[in-house]
């Protein structure tokens, strides 16, 4: 073997020596990456928009993969989870959806049977109204001069239970009056509380909602129930 062909098998060694080398190299960078990143897990990413005390849907959230050490612990990796449940707070496109932005619907007690009815945004919820919340339903009739009845505002449900709060929806009003914005709002009541609302909404010139202050719970006298501009005279 002269000194040339000594030269060619140094360099060749040398080469595949560098190779292996270089090899290494790149699986200690992958080794390095996945001990960093972990293995990827399911999360849920808001689609759209999603205003506070709506009630989820699967339709709302997309399906992504992303490293499980990214995650928070909060984070649902299960839609299963949005069974029965709202949103507690504004759902942001694009976000994660975490357990703590979302809450248990309130339930229907025994006797209790769900309705709803829509409710004028600016002068019977204006923002502050929410589920497990308890209000006063007041409703104004308007007076008969026939019979010389009086027009009076009634408390036709009082400590009604709120378990839903709907999307604002724009509404033609009543009696062909300008186009307005409504809420619904879904209570849970007794029979005859929910025969009163009923009615309310069916013939009340106007149904008002008052939020009743936690621990508020005082019956009221009939007196209180009703009033009439004739009582102030």
């Amino acid at each position: 073997m002269n000194s040339r062909q000594r030269r060619g098998i140094i360099l060749l060694l040398l080469s595949v020596l560098l190779a292996f080398v270089a090899f290494a190299g790149v699986l200690s960078v992958i080794s390095d990456v996945k001990s960093k990143v972990g293995p990827e897990v399911t999360a849920y990413q808001v689609k759209q928009d999603v205003a506070p005390y709506t009630r989820l849907t699967e339709a709302q959230f997309e399906k992504v993969s992303m490293p499980k050490r990214w995650l928070s612990q909060n984070a649902v990796t299960d839609l299963a989870e949005i069974d029965g449940k709202i949103a507690v707070t504004n759902l942001r496109k694009g976000s994660l959806l975490q357990s703590d932005m979302i809450v248990e619907r309130p339930a229907l007690e025994a006797g209790q049977q769900e309705i709803a009815i829509m409710i004028d945004a600016a002068t019977g919820v204006a923002g502050k109204i929410t589920p497990g919340a308890k209000v006063n339903i007041f409703a104004t009739f308007d007076g008969d001069e026939r019979t010389g009845a009086p027009a009076q505002s009634k408390i036709i449900v009082s400590n009604a239970k709120v378990i839903d709060v709907g999307r604002l929806t724009a509404l033609e009003g009543r009696d062909d009056r300008a186009r307005t914005e409504a809420v619904p709002i879904t209570f849970a009541l007794g029979t005859l509380d929910a025969q009163r609302l009923a009615f309310a909404e069916s013939f009340a010139q106007n149904v008002r909602l008052a939020l009743v202050a936690p621990g508020s719970d005082a019956l009221l006298t009939p007196e209180e129930r009703t009033y009439d501009i004739t009582k102030d005279k």
